[in-house]
């Protein structure tokens, strides 16, 4: 079992900066890929980033490339999210997850069903 528990999450003016932390207990962290997604009111759970388990190679959405950045830190579980530039639309409850599947060395889970832990959310405001 893998326990995920985020942090980092508030209000914050358009064009602003917040970091999002993710602790993690339980089984091996460094063995799992880990990413974030986002959920909107009334909109699909949307990946946001990910970042592999072995290289640390990462992987973002369009609409935040660029933007955000994915990090692990496997000595303190902890996988971080740094949000720069943040727009009205990144509105959104951000939620930490972890894979235990095993995936070939190149690939990034990218979708919610390739994750099976998931944390509880931080809510990300960003106002206009």
């Amino acid at each position: 079992q893998v326990q995920l528990v985020e942090s980092g999450g508030g209000l914050v003016p358009a064009g602003g900066s917040l970091r999002l932390s993710c602790a993690a207990s339980g089984r091996t962290f460094s063995s799992y890929p880990m990413g974030w997604f986002r959920q909107a009111p009334g909109k699909e759970r949307e990946f946001v980033a990910t970042i592999r388990k072995r290289d640390n190679n990462t992987d973002y959405a369009d609409p935040v490339k660029d933007r955000f950045t994915i990090s692990r830190d496997n000595a303190k579980n902890t996988v971080s999210l740094q949000m720069n530039n943040l727009r009205p639309e990144d509105t959104a409850i951000y939620i930490c997850a972890a894979s235990s599947t095993y995936y070939r060395p190149t690939y990034y889970p990218r979708t919610p069903g390739e994750y099976n832990y998931w944390g509880q959310g931080t809510q990300v405001t960003v106002s206009s």
